[in-house]
């Protein structure tokens, strides 16, 4: 997949696509509907398939402090969709430019002279341009000007209700981690760079890998999960706490992950950690001998977990 970093790297040879536009956050089931159906019209058409994606996503960017969780942050977003076989992803910097532009403006400038798209997919509720103005039926109307198609979004239900990252964010704060599971089409994970703590896990017996995060994660509490590192192809059963450690006062939210029976230095790494079952809400403990007493039946219940596995 090739991935353009802003407008000004469009180039003439990307113009004539397919195209989609949206958040594409988690590339769940219901997105990857979508990318089958482009890539469909796009090899029917023998045009390039091309995701039109922003960062930050738009309502970070209108309501920074009233936004909904991310899923997925934009290094996993793209390597999801990279795996769905797209020719092209168009990451656009969502800032005063694209928040003023009028809805004819981006249509007449971007997907018209830059892309020249050929085939457009969006959902009907799609609204785009200054003060939102745009729609479906602007877009489908701008088609028959300028001679493309514009289809609406296939629908993915689970359940009798649509598969949405929506859904997946209110499963995932309700610890149901199989119904995400199952929306995403593969287990909730969260990707990053192992920084350097406080070494508190340490100090009470459970060395942990940490995480930080740019966007708050739709999910907090203790759980059963896996991990590998870059370039290794098996997991590694763990333990693991998301949230602010309130029993030591900490404000900053860390994902921190104890693999069992590991021993090795695994700062600056980056490591993938998937959420397997919720145990736990975190909880304020009164002294940290609590704490750790809690931990050791949490790997427990971990280790009892990987034990039942098939």
């Amino acid at each position: 997949m090739e991935l353009i970093r802003g407008w000004h790297n469009l180039r003439a040879h990307h113009h004539g696509c397919v195209a989609t536009i949206g958040n594409f956050d988690g590339v769940h089931r219901g997105h990857r509907a979508v990318l089958a159906r482009l890539e469909q019209e796009g090899r029917s058409r023998r045009l390039p398939v091309t995701v039109v994606i922003f960062e930050p996503q738009p309502l970070e960017y209108f309501q920074p402090q009233s936004a909904p969780a991310r899923l997925t942050e934009l290094r996993d977003k793209l390597n999801a969709l990279a795996g769905t076989g797209i020719d092209r992803a168009l990451c656009l910097r969502f800032g005063p430019r694209l928040a003023q532009m009028s809805a004819e403006a981006f249509i007449n400038e971007l997907l018209v002279a830059r892309l020249g798209v050929r085939f457009l997919m969006v959902g009907d509720d799609f609204r785009f341009g200054h003060g939102r103005r745009g729609d479906f039926a602007m877009l489908q109307a701008a088609g028959e000007r300028h001679g493309f198609t514009v289809a609406r979004m296939p629908t993915v239900a689970d359940g009798g209700e649509r598969v949405s990252s929506t859904r997946i964010r209110q499963a995932l704060a309700a610890g149901d981690l199989d119904l995400a599971a199952r929306l995403l089409g593969r287990p909730y994970g969260i990707c990053g760079r192992v920084i350097r703590g406080q070494a508190l896990g340490r100090n009470l017996g459970y060395p942990t890998a940490n995480i930080a995060f740019r966007h708050r994660p739709p999910l907090q509490g203790i759980f059963v999960v896996q991990a590998r590192l870059d370039g290794e192809e098996r997991f590694r059963p763990a333990v693991a706490s998301l949230g602010t450690r309130p029993t030591v006062n900490g404000t900053r939210v860390l994902l921190e992950v104890h693999l069992f029976d590991f021993s090795g230095d695994l700062y600056g790494k980056r490591l993938e950690v998937q959420f397997l079952r919720f145990l736990r809400g975190e909880e304020r403990f009164d002294s940290l001998d609590a704490l750790r007493r809690q931990m050791d039946r949490d790997a427990a219940a971990a280790r009892a977990y990987f034990s039942a596995r098939p």
